[in-house]
């Protein structure tokens, strides 16, 4: 049966052009939520670790705030057989991956699983290059919700190509599955890769600082504000279906707590998907407290889907702010400095007009209630400047809704 599924899978891959498929829409309506292994646990992944992170992301209360995918990263992979198919390795995923999928599904939760565009993987395992269309037949038979392709072994190949030809046999395949694309921002894929993923990373590993470059000789991996500082100029490509990927989560991974709710909230301002990046299983209630605040995770998941844009900046406190929906916004102060700072925010006397959507904040006109979306409290009004006292590498985080 599986050969006759292939035949007509290739087959189906030398129609003509004009038959290309299309991604499978509206799986990434607002950013998707969940979690993935590699920021924690790099290469040491098992069958044992992802059916303990999905109970823990039920326990947790993570999916009730909405986070559904547990993805598996690179080194999952065994070798590929006398046909070309691909196996999970056998002694790390004993029951394989069509029950571990199962598992994960019984808990209400989508399996995510990842793989690369050339011959072998960033961690040298078997790649997809010349097997796209046998890997995402493989993957439809487990059961796979979610790819998260990767970039690396792949000299003489043209991003765009590379990631068409997957989209096109995972669309194939039939199994709907949202389509992760990672390579880095080095191809600029934000100007074609809507029609092709539904998200993309527009920069290099992120890694757990909050205000550093690690370099690795012939690559680096980027802090907090260094990756932030690079998503200047790309919100106008973002919305339903085709996000800017900020790289996966540090929360819970090593900074201070100011620094986990500083870049928890920036991810949410800036409609990246959010996927935890952790260990679920032994996180601490303020860790859990951070990556569970339901008001945060609703800005992030707003309806609108239009990124924050940056304001303004006096003394190294920076003003952020995100239209939503029902005329409310988002606004963020983020004290970049490692000290204190005291900041004020006039919003009478603020020209607040984002082009993009169209939407101005005139607060001389209409009045907005303030909530403190971290400390769960009335902030009082538009009508009065909003004095506050950041922490260093922290944020003031509010809601502003018409009255």
């Amino acid at each position: 049966m599986r050969n006759i599924k292939l035949l007509l899978l290739l087959a189906a891959a030398m129609l003509p052009s004009l038959a290309m498929a299309q991604k499978f829409e509206g799986l990434a309506k607002t950013p998707q939520l969940g979690w993935n292994s590699w920021n924690k646990f790099g290469c040491n992944v098992s069958e044992q670790l992802i059916r303990e992170t999905a109970d823990a992301m039920v326990s947790s209360g993570m999916k009730a705030a909405g986070y559904q995918y547990i993805n598996i990263d690179d080194c999952w992979h065994g070798e590929r057989d006398a046909r070309g198919f691909i196996h999970p390795n056998k002694e790390h995923f004993p029951s394989g991956m069509k029950a571990l999928a199962d598992y994960v599904h019984s808990k209400g939760l989508k399996l995510g699983i990842y793989s690369d565009a050339g011959w072998k993987t960033c961690g040298g395992k078997p790649g997809s290059r010349g097997y796209e269309y046998q890997d995402a037949l493989t993957y439809a038979e487990w059961g796979i919700d979610y790819l998260k392709y990767d970039w690396c072994n792949t000299n003489g190949l043209k991003a765009e190509g590379a990631y068409l030809t997957m989209r096109e046999a995972l669309r194939k395949a039939g199994r709907p599955v949202l389509f992760s694309i990672c390579e880095w921002g080095d191809n600029q894929p934000w100007e074609w890769a809507k029609d092709v993923g539904h998200s993309w990373r527009t920069t290099g590993d992120i890694y757990n600082c909050f205000d550093c470059v690690h370099d690795h000789g012939t690559w680096k991996s980027w802090g907090v504000l260094q990756i932030l500082d690079k998503q200047d100029g790309l919100r106008e490509h973002a919305g339903a279906d085709h996000w800017n990927d900020m790289d996966m989560l540090e929360v819970g991974n090593g900074m201070s707590i100011n620094e986990d709710r500083a870049h928890f909230s920036m991810w949410a301002m800036l409609a990246s998907p959010l996927i935890a990046g952790n260990d679920l299983r032994t996180m601490s209630k303020e860790t859990a407290a951070i990556l569970t605040n339901r008001p945060v995770i609703a800005v992030n998941q707003d309806g609108l889907g239009v990124q924050a844009f940056r304001h303004s900046a006096r003394d190294g406190v920076e003003f952020w702010l995100k239209p939503m929906t029902d005329g409310a916004w988002a606004f963020v102060a983020l004290n970049r400095n490692a000290e204190a700072r005291k900041a004020s925010f006039d919003w009478k006397s603020e020209s607040i007009r984002d082009p993009l959507s169209r939407r101005e904040l005139d607060a001389r006109q209409a009045s907005y209630t303030l909530h403190d979306l971290w400390k769960n409290a009335a902030a009082g009004t538009t009508r009065r400047a909003f004095t506050m006292e950041i922490p260093g590498h922290d944020v003031v985080m509010v809601k502003l809704t018409p009255r």
